[in-house]
């Protein structure tokens, strides 16, 4: 139900698990959203009673309680396009085979692999990756050479990309060409970009853990639903954060 101010448009359908926030303001700005049988603007608001239809769907405001939304840990494979274009070859839509409507939380690239959560609802979305919520994700990294502790010790300290300095994390070696690194930032192909810079290359890269989630047992290509603990403690985790990204800072998740 919305308030006697009404609901922004976008949140709106976001809310109804239709999709994210962002994508939703992409539908707006292609007229493919009609409110009331018209075209609406940006920021327009949504009043009770009113009729929001995309591409021709009614789209409806679904239980406050969160109970018919989807929620899931998938283990994504290598070759896998985390985009919910469906024409794309090999899109992480069409690997999972959900009967729900779904969409990625973040991403990992291509050549990456690992754990990633799905959901349907649009809402929590930019909460989980705001970078500013300093939320832990932990990988597995191969690398072309030998790391070292040199190599560690810069790593966690903080490379310069992206025309910043990447934040202090953990960095554990685990093997002569394995380390394991734990990430509190999403920026674009980080990992890859900050081994880039040391000189080295990676040749496997898998995420583990996001918050407090594991990939546990989960196998390439497998999927499970969260547990109720688990959706606890990431509501508890995104609690005080905002929905919307800050101005000029990245919540793409591809390292």
């Amino acid at each position: 139900m919305t308030s006697p101010e009404g609901k922004r448009l976008n949140k709106f359908i976001s809310e109804s698990g239709y999709c994210s926030r962002r994508e939703a303001d992409k539908l707006i700005e292609q007229s493919r959203v009609l409110l009331n049988g018209k075209i609406p603007e940006l920021g327009t608001r949504v009043m009770q009673g009113d009729r929001v239809q995309v591409d021709g769907r009614r789209i409806g405001a679904i239980d406050a309680n969160h109970e018919d939304r989807v929620y899931i840990a998938y283990n994504k494979p290598v070759g896998i396009t985390c985009t919910t274009e469906r024409h794309i070859r090999g899109n992480i839509i069409d690997a999972i085979g959900h009967k729900e409507r779904i969409f990625p939380i973040g991403r990992l690239d291509k050549p990456s692999e690992g754990l990633i959560f799905l959901t349907s609802d649009g809402d929590i979305v930019n909460k989980i990756l705001r970078a500013e919520n300093a939320h832990d994700k932990e990988y597995l990294v191969t690398v072309d050479k030998p790391v070292t502790p040199r190599f560690a010790e810069q790593m966690a300290q903080g490379v310069p990309i992206l025309d910043t300095v990447t934040r202090p994390c953990t960095v554990e070696l685990l093997g002569r060409h394995e380390f394991r690194i734990i990430l509190t930032q999403g920026l674009n192909r980080q990992i890859r970009r900050m081994c880039e810079y040391l000189g080295y290359e990676v040749t496997r890269l898998r995420r583990t853990r996001i918050m407090m989630v594991d990939i546990g047992k989960l196998r390439p290509g497998q999927w499970r639903d969260l547990t109720r603990a688990e959706l606890s403690q990431i509501r508890k985790a995104v609690a005080g954060s905002s929905k919307v990204a800050m101005p000029g800072k990245s919540v793409s998740s591809s390292p």
